[in-house]
C-alpha cells in the first residue's frame, strides 16, 4: 500500500543524479577469525585481500578498548549498536537517493539525518561508483567505496558518517586514511585520478559537516603504516600459536 508521506517525501525537491559507467570489478566478501577478506580473481588461483576498514580498524582498536573501559561493556554495546543502525539505515537512504530511486521507509533519526544531509548530497553529480568493490595489487587491501562522484565539480571520494555532534578533524584520520586507499585503488584500476576526498557527516543536533582534503598524498602515507602495523602485529599473533 501507498504512503502518502513517503510518496511525499520521494517527490519534493529530488534532484536528478548522473551516472557515468566504468568498469569495476565485483568482488564477494567472507570474514576469517574476525577479519574480513576480499576474493580476488587471480589468473592460476584465488587471492584473497585483507579489507582496508579491517586494517584501519586494527590500527585504532586500542583507543577503542580504552573507551570500552571507561563507559563500560554495556553501555559500549548499546551505542556501538545504535550508531551502527543509525549509520546503515542513513546509507540506505543515502543509496536510493543518489541512484535516483524511491526512498525506503525510515526511522525518525535516520530520516532526519538524511534530510540534514541532502544540501551536501546535492553538491554530487557524475557518479561513477556507489558502494563499489575495488583492490589493490600494491597494497594487497580491498574494500568498498561509498561514492566515487564529482562534488562541487570536482572528482572525489566521498563517505557519508553520522555522529551524535560535528567531530574534530583530528579525530577522522582513519577515516581519511580508509577513502585514500579507494583513491588510490582507482588510480591502479582504470588511471582515474581523484582531485580530493570528502566526508559529509551528518549529526543528531542537526549541524552537518563537510571534511574536504586534497593532500591525498599524506594519507596514503598514513596507510603504509596503518598496514605495517596490521602486518607486524598478525605476524606476531600468528607466531604465538606456532
Amino acid at each position: 500500500m501507498s504512503n502518502p508521506l513517503i510518496d511525499k517525501w520521494n517527490s519534493i525537491n529530488r534532484k536528478k543524479f548522473n551516472h557515468i559507467e566504468i568498469n569495476l570489478p565485483k568482488l564477494e566478501r567472507e570474514t576469517i577469525d574476525g577479519v574480513r577478506y576480499y576474493k580476488i580473481p587471480g589468473e592460476e588461483e584465488l587471492k584473497r585481500f585483507v579489507s582496508v576498514t579491517s586494517v584501519t580498524s586494527h590500527y585504532n582498536k586500542e583507543k577503542f578498548a580504552d573507551w570500552r573501559r571507561r563507559v563500560g561493556d554495556e553501555k559500549a554495546n548499546k551505542i556501538t549498536k545504535a550508531a551502527t543502525d543509525r549509520g546503515t539505515k542513513m546509507h540506505s537512504l543515502i543509496e536510493s537517493y543518489l541512484m535516483n530511486e524511491d526512498l525506503p521507509s525510515a526511522d525518525p533519526l535516520p530520516k532526519f539525518l538524511f534530510d540534514v544531509a541532502k544540501s551536501e548530497l546535492d553538491k554530487i553529480d557524475n557518479i561513477i561508483a556507489i558502494e563499489q568493490s575495488m583492490y589493490s595489487d600494491y597494497f594487497k587491501l580491498a574494500g568498498t567505496a561509498d561514492t566515487i562522484a564529482n562534488y562541487d565539480g570536482k572528482l572525489s571520494v566521498i563517505d557519508y558518517k553520522s555522529s551524535e555532534k560535528p567531530k574534530p578533524v583530528s579525530w577522522i584520520e582513519s577515516y581519511f586514511v580508509q577513502i585514500s586507499a579507494y583513491a588510490f585503488m582507482l588510480k591502479e584500476l582504470t588511471g582515474i585520478e581523484v582531485e580530493q576526498l570528502v566526508i559529509i557527516m551528518s549529526c543528531e543536533n542537526g549541524e552537518i559537516v563537510t571534511y574536504i582534503e586534497t593532500d591525498i598524498e599524506k594519507y596514503i602515507r598514513l596507510l603504509v603504516k596503518y598496514v605495517k602495523k596490521f602486518t607486524e602485529d598478525k605476524l606476531k599473533e600468528y607466531a604465538t600459536f606456532r
